[in-house]
């Protein structure tokens, strides 16, 4: 079994079945946990006020059952196959006819594709094992920065722990990198933020940005940093850009950093080294 596994042509379709199945997971963290975080200040800003704690239906990750937000039907187990289900249903309930978000397959093909990619790149080792858990929570802190504007502690400080556990033996970067660049990280945008902040008047970007590019460096080190910023602040000025330009998106209307810092990253986990080198050889 051992042996199957090593052969690339046997573990990548592999990893990608699971990224894909992952994928849909990854819909219910992107779904529920911003509602999950909200009951949670709901019921601390109750406590602080010496109100009784609303009671509310338990929510959480696993519970309730998934249902159509249109009639509420309950989605059974061969309705919530990622991608085939969606395409079977084309793309509707299967009880009242309603449209299903697009969001789903593409974040279950997403998932899958990048599951799939890290397996053939980085082969049968620890690192495809964390490469793994760094494009899942890339995945979801993408999807729901653009949802909420949010990038949740439970997810980016989960991160951070876990870029520097993979580097304790040195699995993409050597600790002292990793614990450098989660510094450097933090600090950098924290900088920014304050600048920005005294400059105008007017907060620039979340605390949440911070923490994410502290993660990202606690994965690959200081020295994918600079590469990782300015990947993400070219990306992010074309998108502002072209929204405001094309979809009338009002200049005073926020745009979240995070998928952006989220791209970078991947970019950076795949090619970072060699982008780095190249740049280094041109100049």
């Amino acid at each position: 079994m051992s042996d199957l596994l090593r052969d690339p042509l046997a573990l990548v379709p592999l990893v990608t079945l699971i990224g894909l199945f992952v994928g849909s997971f990854l819909n219910v963290v992107i779904h529920r946990l911003p509602r999950m975080m909200e009951q949670e200040w709901l019921a601390q800003a109750a406590e602080l006020r010496g109100e009784p704690v609303p009671e509310a239906e338990r929510f959480n990750l696993a519970a309730p059952r998934s249902r159509c937000p249109h009639c509420g039907h309950l989605i059974s187990a061969l309705e919530n196959i990622p991608v085939v289900s969606y395409v079977i249903l084309r793309g509707r309930c299967s009880h009242c006819s309603a449209p299903i978000g697009r969001r789903y397959p593409i974040v279950e093909t997403l998932s899958a594709v990048l599951s799939g990619y890290a397996a053939w790149h980085f082969g049968y080792s620890v690192a495809t094992a964390g490469a793994l858990l760094f494009l899942w929570a890339m995945i979801a802190l993408t999807f729901i920065d653009f949802d909420t504007q949010l990038l949740p502690d439970d997810i980016t400080l989960l991160l951070l722990w876990l870029g520097l556990a993979f580097n304790i033996a040195g699995t993409y970067t050597d600790l002292q990198s990793a614990v450098i660049g989660a510094m450097a990280g933090y600090l950098v945008l924290w900088s920014i933020f304050w600048l920005f902040k005294l400059t105008t008047g007017k907060e620039g970007m979340g605390y949440g940005d911070f923490k994410l590019l502290a993660a990202i460096g606690a994965w690959l080190g200081w020295q994918t940093l600079p590469l990782t910023i300015l990947l993400s602040s070219v990306v992010g000025a074309i998108v502002g850009i072209s929204l405001i330009a094309f979809a009338r998106h009002g200049r005073n209307v926020p745009i979240p950093f995070g998928p952006y810092l989220a791209a970078a990253g991947v970019i950076a986990l795949f090619w970072g080294e060699s982008i780095t080198r190249h740049y280094l050889g041109t100049i």
